[in-house]
């Protein structure tokens, strides 16, 4: 992972030929090992972040179950949520702080918030009551510490050229896509252990399929403080790859240059933060609907909704890792700008091939029984779909498209088809905008301290994450997928119009003052 990239790093910062010793001039080579350390360093610590997030999201309901008879389907959505909403909180916090102190601080301090956050996760049951909120606050304080995504970004941006920017950002999300993916892989591998597991007396913890998981991540974060301490150290470099000066080096080297002065185009930061925000709204809502839309659509049990969707979920996972990687060679040929649009319209394409058309009709559930569709239920409750099993139900659940909805009565089924298609769409579309978001915010607030910046738009994604599975299950609920699907085409032509308004105006902040040519 620490290598991805690596023949592409060692680039020459100003694009000169193999053989042209000029760029040394800009960076000694020392200088160099050094501030490529610490990026990788920032690599394992997103990787870890991730996976932090992902490696008990599997496990949360029935380990809920276990602590708390009292916690219901709606808990289990606030649970979930808290991630999100702690983040959401810290990313401008630490942001600030990464802006006036060394970058080590308010990572090593995120980092222990988490650690600590999945050591209360591990003891959850040893109160007599209120189990259910000791939860809550340790999925809270999880997503606190990853709020330390926007520190490490702002050193990524701060501490690469141009021309290494778009490389080291892919690196990130790919990073960040692996944990994704790996997180739920590692949860499954301590499935042996049990749920009762053993019990460490001495300190009351107990070692089981639930807890370890966590514990493991504890783990991983100290190992992670260990290594930041070790080889991290303060880098800061202008867009051409000068050393800059920075108020976290103790001594200013001659060889550095002043940070250049300009004023930021706001309108620009502005822009790229509300697509931020709709691109991981839209993803979102798409994740949450997955499972309700196929047992509509195609009658699918919960167990099978659950297997197929798990496969289809984790396929997206890999696909984007391969799309990442693609993106960083297409970036050298085209523009960030012309694929942030391939990319939103690849996503329009998606939805829009989503719509309902046709005579036929998906099965109805005539049943006064629930196939944990979304009408009246809570998000929480469609998620306990995900951690039912087969043993848990003595008699076969109805399937197909509940009566409850009366859209099922008119609404045209979406062919497996174009479902499938929509899919790879989508997870072509999602990968792509995102890491172009960030590859053009960092290049348009340039090399001045941008831990404020990038806490905002890791907050905004945040809030897009909370916001995108309620609206998509109101309208979904109420109105059917025709009406949602055409809503999210809506919002997604309103933000490619967006993007057109302000597309000149994206541009990187040495280029837009005539410091570098584009």
């Amino acid at each position: 992972m620490a290598g991805l990239s690596i023949e592409s790093e060692q680039e020459p910062l100003l694009g000169d030929t193999p053989g042209n010793r000029e760029w040394d001039i800009l960076e000694t080579e020392e200088h160099y090992k050094s501030r490529w350390r610490s990026i990788r360093i920032l690599y394992l610590t997103m990787f870890l972040s991730s996976v932090g997030f992902s490696i008990v999201i599997m496990s949360i309901w029935p380990y809920l179950q276990k602590i708390d008879q009292t916690a219901d389907a709606s808990f289990l959505g606030w649970v979930i949520a808290s991630y999100s909403l702690g983040q959401m909180v810290a990313s401008p916090i630490f942001g600030f702080w990464s802006n006036y102190r060394p970058r080590k601080e308010p990572l090593i301090v995120s980092i222990f918030i988490s650690v600590a956050a999945n050591c209360l996760y591990a003891y959850v049951h040893i109160p007599a009551s209120h189990n259910k909120y000791y939860m809550l606050i340790a999925r809270g304080l999880v997503g606190f510490g990853a709020g330390n995504a926007a520190v490490i970004r702002s050193y990524t941006a701060g501490a690469t050229s141009l021309q290494e920017r778009t490389n080291s950002m892919a690196n990130i999300s790919t990073c960040q896509a692996l944990g994704f993916i790996l997180g739920p892989v590692f949860q499954t591998c301590f499935a042996f252990i049990g749920e009762k597991g053993v019990t460490w007396d001495v300190i009351k913890l107990q070692i089981n399929m639930y807890t370890t998981p966590a514990l493991l991540g504890a783990f991983l974060g100290i190992l992670n403080i260990i290594l930041i301490f070790a080889i991290l150290r303060e880098h800061r470099v202008d867009d051409s790859g000068r050393q800059c000066k920075n108020i976290n080096f103790d001594e200013a080297s001659t060889d550095e240059v002043q940070v250049p002065q300009g004023n930021i185009d706001q309108v620009a930061v502005v822009a790229i933060n509300v697509l931020f925000f709709v691109i991981l709204f839209i993803f979102a809502l798409f994740e949450t609907i997955i499972t309700p839309l196929t047992m509509d659509m195609y009658a699918w049990t919960q167990e099978q909704a659950v297997l197929y969707d798990g496969i289809i979920l984790a396929a997206l996972g890999v696909e984007a890792v391969v799309i990442l990687l693609g993106v960083k060679l297409l970036s050298r040929k085209i523009g960030e700008r012309a694929i942030l649009l391939g990319g939103l319209i690849v996503v329009w394409v998606g939805f829009f091939i989503l719509l309902p058309w046709g005579n036929q009709f998906p099965k109805i559930q005539w049943e006064d029984l629930h196939n944990n569709s979304i009408p009246n239920t809570t998000f929480g409750e469609i998620i306990i779909g995900l951690w039912k099993s087969p043993m848990e139900e003595h008699n076969e659940r109805p399937t197909g498209c509940s009566i409850e909805q009366v859209w099922c009565l008119y609404t045209p089924v979406i062919h497996l088809a174009q479902f499938l298609t929509s899919v790879v769409l989508i997870g072509i579309g999602y990968p792509v905008c995102n890491l172009m978001s960030y590859t053009l915010y960092s290049k348009i607030l340039g090399p001045k301290p941008q831990g404020v910046y990038m806490g905002w738009l890791t907050a905004s994604g945040s809030g897009a994450r909370i916001l995108g599975p309620v609206f998509i299950s109101q309208v979904y609920a109420h109105w059917g997928p025709r009406w949602a699907f055409c809503l999210v085409c809506g919002i997604v032509v309103l933000t490619i119009t967006l993007l057109g308004v302000v597309y000149k105006r994206l541009i990187a902040f040495s280029v837009r003052y005539g410091r570098i040519q584009e």
